[in-house]
Formats: structure tokens, sequence, C-alpha cells
């Protein structure tokens, strides 16, 4: 079986990786978010060594031609992480998991061309922006600093998170890019209008629109 069938049989709805500790509450996110702001000053870089790597890698897979294996799950959460460039390396990785690190860059991600599945919660990012990735279904950047959403045209992204993040407007939604996208999740952001939110296949959508006071008569 070829890369590619793996990937057409990923199930972004049933996957157990969506799953496993997909929520946590408000408040603790809140927190967290807080004291890593005040402490930003005092991290020491901290990039991602093939030691993590090793001990973060699982799930292996066939690749290519079905002759090659591979690992094609990471897992690297809570490791203070600065910097993740050795990742432009590991261009099989399907399921990454960076969340709860201090990264403010995923430009390395754009490499891994066979990737299904993403999450990069509470980090410093000020972006959700990404190459188009051709398989990528599920993507999570939810708690960052992130203040818009453009360069997010993956084609068969089917669920969204950015919830917790400053974004005031939606712009870069593309229709005819997004035109897999059922579940975007925008709570707990600062929008004031659904303005850009027009999507062919939404059917899920979770947004708090921001009260901007008392109109004047």
């Amino acid at each position: 079986m070829s890369d590619e069938d793996d990937l057409e049989d990923f199930d972004a709805d049933q996957d157990d990786l969506e799953k496993e500790e997909d929520e946590r509450e408000t408040e603790e996110w809140e927190d967290y978010r807080k004291e890593g702001e005040d402490l930003s000053e005092e991290w020491l870089p901290t990039p991602l060594t093939e030691d993590m790597m090793k001990e973060g890698l699982s799930l292996l897979c066939k690749t290519g031609n079905g002759l090659a294996h591979a690992y094609v799950k990471l897992e690297v959460k809570e490791r203070d992480l600065t910097d993740i460039y050795l990742l432009r390396s590991y261009i099989h990785l399907r399921y990454v998991d960076v969340s709860e690190n201090h990264l403010t860059d995923l430009s390395p991600l754009n490499f891994l061309t066979h990737l299904l599945w993403l999450k990069a919660d509470g980090n410093h990012l000020r972006s959700a922006r990404l190459n188009e990735l051709p398989y990528l279904q599920v993507a999570s950047f939810a708690y960052n600093q992130i203040t818009d959403t453009e360069g997010i045209s993956h084609p068969r992204l089917g669920s969204l998170d950015l919830k917790g993040n400053r974004i005031r407007m939606v712009t870069g939604l593309d229709p005819q890019k997004l035109i897999s996208l059922h579940t975007l999740e925008l709570r707990g952001n600062q929008i004031e209008t659904t303005l850009g939110i027009n999507l062919p296949k939404l059917k899920n959508l979770f947004l708090e629109i921001k009260d901007t006071g008392p109109k004047t008569r």
C-alpha cells in the first residue's frame, strides 16, 4: 500500500489522537499563557535534539513503495522548546504534537508534506501561516498569540482550532482552497464580526462576538 493510500484512509473525526487530551479547562490555559508571557525574557534557547526525537517518536509505518519503514508520530510536549528546525529532516512524519512549548516559528513543518495532524497549542505563535500541506486534516493552534487567520490554505483541512488567541477579524480563509473545512473553533478571541467566514463545507462554527459597547443613538 502506498503512502497516498494510507493518507486517504485517515479519518480525522475518528482518530484517537484528536481525542487524546483534546480539552483542557480555559482557566488553566489562560494562567499558563500569562505565566509564559511574564517569563518570556528568561527563556534559554532550547532546540529540538536527536535525543528528544528518539524519545518522542512512535508508530512505525510503511513509506514510499512499501519497502521502507519510518516512525510517523512525534510528541514533544512540555519540553521548553524554542526551535524545531530539526523537523525539516523528518519528512515522513504524519502526526506532530509540539504543544506547551515556547515556539514562535513553525516553518520547519513546511517540509512535512505528509502531515495529517498537528497540535501546536500553548506556544507563543503570532501566526498560523504555513505552506499548503496537501494532506493536513486536523490543525490546532489554541492558546497562542495569533492575531490573524492568514496563510491557512490546506485543501484537506477539516478541523481548525484557533481558540484563545488575539484574532479580531477573520481574513484570508479562501473558500476555494479550504474546500474541506467543516469545523472552525474561534472562541476566546476578540472577534467583532463574522465577515470573512464564508466556507462551503462549514458545519460547526464556535465563536464569541466581542461586545463593542453600547450603541449610540
